[in-house]
Formats: C-alpha cells, sequence, structure tokens
C-alpha cells in the first residue's frame, strides 16, 4: 500500500549505530552516555545493565520495523559482542541471571538478580536468539541461558505478588567494599558503616514491589519481541503495582528527594514499595518519587494485558498534574526538562489496540477486541497512516511513504 503524497522518507537509525559503535569498544563494554558531537567515546565508567540490554532489544524492533536484512548484517557482530560482553561481566555462570553488581538507571549497582534488570536480560536473549536464526547460527548457549534465567525469575523472584531482587554480596573480589576502614573512607561515617555492613550493600529494593519490576516483559512486547515470562505472573505483578504503588493523595507520603514532580493532593504512581517489610534503611535513591516515565510504562503494560480501568485511572492521574495549572503540559520533567523518559506514553497506542506493523512479515497486526469501528494513528519506517476495524472488517489508510502491507492481522488477546 502506498499513499498519495511524494514525501520521501530517508532511513535512519542512527541511535542504534551510535550505541554500537562509537559507544562501544572492542571488548562489548557501552558507555550509556554518547558524546557531542558523536565520536568515539570513554570506557572509564560501569556499563548500564538496562541501557545496554535494552539497546539489543531495540536493534531487533528496528530491524522488524524495517525489514533492513543488510543494516542488521552490517551491525551484527557488534551486537554480539555486546550480549557476549553483558553474560561474561554480570552472568559469568550462564544462570540467565544477573547476579553481580549491575549498574542502572537509577544511578546505583544493583548486587544480584532483580526483575527490572533480570526480564530486560531475558528480551535481550530472545532478541539475540531469533536474529542469529536468520544467518542460520548456532543459538544453543543462549537459548540455555534464557531458559535458565526464565525460570530463575518465574520461581525464584516471584513471590505469589510481584518479582522482587535476591541481594547479593558475597563475592570474594568485593569484599573489600565491605570492610569498615573503606566504609569509613568512602562515607566518612560510622553509622552508615554499621548498616552497610549488617544489610549489605547500600541502594538496592530487595523484598520491593517496583513498578519497573517487570520492564523487560513491556519492552519486549512493544519491541516484537515477544513474550518472555509467565503472562500470568506478570499480570499479577502489574496488579500488584497498582495495588500497592498508585496512590489517589500523596499528602502522607514522604519523599526525601525530589518532591516536585508530584506532592500534596496530588496522584500518582511511586516508584517502589514495600508491602510486606524489609525496606532497607538505604534503598535506592529514587525509590520514592513518581515519573510519568515508568507511569506510561506500567499503564501501556497493563492494557496490553488488559487490565484497562486501572490503567486509564494511573494515565489520567498523570495527566491531571500537568493539566497547565501548575505543570507544563508538554513537558513532563523528571532529571531535567522534556526527559525523555515519558516518550513511553507512546507505548499507550500499542498497549489499547495492538497496532503494529513488521516489515520482515508484511503485515499489520491489531487486538481481536477492538471489534467496533475505531480509527487508531500508525507509524513505521516506510510512512504512517490510519489503521483500524469498519463495518467489522480491518482497515489500513498510508497517508505518507509507502508501507507494503500484504495482510492485516487481527490477534487474540489474552
Amino acid at each position: 500500500m502506498s499513499g498519495n503524497s511524494t514525501f520521501i522518507l530517508i532511513p535512519r537509525r542512527s541511535l542504534r549505530e551510535t550505541e554500537f559503535n562509537e559507544n562501544q569498544n572492542e571488548d562489548g563494554h557501552q558507555n550509556f552516555r554518547s558524546l557531542l558531537p558523536i565520536r568515539p567515546n570513554t570506557h572509564n565508567f560501569y556499563a548500564a545493565a538496562d541501557g545496554q540490554l535494552g539497546g539489543i532489544i531495540k536493534v531487533y524492533r528496528d530491524w522488524r520495523i524495517s525489514g533492513d536484512d543488510q543494516w542488521l548484517i552490517n551491525i551484527w557482530h557488534r551486537v554480539k559482542k555486546s550480549i557476549d560482553y553483558c553474560i561474561s561481566t554480570w552472568d559469568p555462570q550462564h544462570r540467565g541471571i544477573l547476579e553481580k553488581p549491575h549498574h542502572n538507571t537509577y544511578d546505583i549497582e544493583f548486587w544480584g538478580p532483580d526483575g527490572m534488570c533480570g526480564s530486560i536480560y531475558l528480551g535481550a536473549l530472545k532478541a539475540i536468539i531469533s536474529m542469529a536464526r536468520r544467518f542460520g547460527e548456532d543459538t544453543k548457549v543462549y537459548e540455555q541461558i534464557y531458559n535458565s534465567g526464565r525460570d530463575y525469575l518465574e520461581n525464584i523472584l516471584f513471590n505469589g505478588e510481584y518479582f522482587e531482587q535476591k541481594v547479593m554480596w558475597n563475592f570474594s573480589e568485593k569484599q573489600n567494599e565491605f570492610e569498615e576502614k573503606y566504609l569509613m573512607e568512602k562515607y566518612h561515617s560510622r553509622t552508615l558503616t554499621k548498616i552497610i555492613r549488617k544489610e549489605g550493600p547500600p541502594f538496592q529494593y530487595g523484598k520491593g514491589c517496583l513498578s519497573d519490576g517487570v520492564i523487560g516483559a513491556w519492552l519486549s512486547e512493544v519491541c516484537y519481541v515477544g513474550e518472555i515470562l509467565d503472562k500470568k505472573k506478570v499480570k499479577k505483578h502489574l496488579l500488584s503495582v497498582f495495588r500497592y504503588n498508585f496512590k489517589k493523595d500523596l499528602s502522607n507520603h514522604a519523599n526525601l528527594q525530589r518532591p516536585g514532580y508530584a506532592l500534596g493532593k496530588e496522584g500518582g504512581l511511586i516508584l517502589c514499595t514495600w508491602p510486606k517489610g524489609n525496606r532497607p534503611t538505604l534503598p535506592f535513591i529514587y525509590s520514592d518519587e513518581v515519573w510519568t516515565g515508568f507511569e506510561y510504562q506500567v499503564a501501556s503494560h497493563m492494557l496490553a494485558n488488559g487490565i484497562l480501568k486501572q490503567a486509564l485511572e494511573i494515565v489520567k492521574t498523570a495527566r491531571k498534574r500537568y493539566d497547565g495549572t501548575k505543570r507544563n503540559p508538554f513537558d513532563e520533567y523528571e532529571c531535567g526538562h522534556w526527559y525523555g523518559r515519558a516518550l513511553s506514553s507512546f507505548a499507550l497506542i500499542q498497549g489499547l489496540t495492538g497496532i503494529r506493523y513488521d516489515s520482515i512479515e508484511k503485515t499489520l497486526y491489531m487486538k481481536k477486541w477492538t471489534k467496533k469501528n475505531f480509527n487508531i494513528f500508525f507509524s513505521t519506517e516506510g510512512g504512517w497512516g490510519i489503521a483500524g476495524i469498519k463495518k467489522g472488517k480491518p482497515f489500513a489508510q498510508i497517508l505518507y511513504g509507502n508501507i507494503d502491507i500484504r495482510e492485516i492481522k487481527i490477534v487474540e488477546e489474552d
């Protein structure tokens, strides 16, 4: 199908290319902040586990959206370098879990396997397996690691309500970090030294209910990788997040970090709570904050799993904070103004309707439950348009560019 416009789209996947070229060294280590102007990066700090593994999932997404095999061929050896670096650095025993300390978006290191980074790890492994099969490569090692990791998350980290973290810190090469002399030099406090020597590494979440706790399952769904964890357990996690972390009124909520994102009688989704107790004395530093970026992530993931009422309540509450009376409705700020995490809101469209175009299969997908007449915007690398259902039949109208849609497939909702 093609539109009437002569508009020409030039394929650009420069973010991925920067990640895997200028930002990655020959060992596979990526620096998670790019230098401007774009140039070879430094490698004198930790790689970010969620960012580097998530980049692999996004390579898979960009390939499925574009259908550009040659682009994937050109970058493939560096993508494999990346996943192999992640495995050797954080999962040297090939257990499918990130048990070694791993840096992440909360600006700290998680010690031991956790649902957040662990689910992204599973998504990256499944993406690697799918891409490797495209080239006829052996995937047995990656499959073994993936299966082992999925079993661990579903049976060890899932507590019946949500996925948590198992804090590990008995690493021989790290024991000096828990010696009194080292801790005093770092924190200059006997109180903090006693807490860390008793509880283990600071800035963990342990038994907490983390709103980002299955973000890898969400990322895998929106990036075409598909299911990576038991959907019933994922759904239970999402319902637990709503039950424990969503507040209609934050008047009694203490947040010592950056309370300006949500406060007073405003509502919001808190990043982490400890409904079963065992809150660390020194939890990770952003745990009590509210960010629209993870509110939309949770809400769109709920929509994809048929949890409509709660999802829309989260979105309504978030948008009420940014309705223009107190905050800029076009600037859902976080660490800075116009912060990128809020773009997870775009996944609300896919979560609600299931709309996505796969350029490899030349197929446009949407949900079966959307039987009534509706129109929804969709975009691809080749163009964009309107799709939906009219008089009981699916349709697609291309408004700009060219999109080769050979089939429109209605999928069942779980």
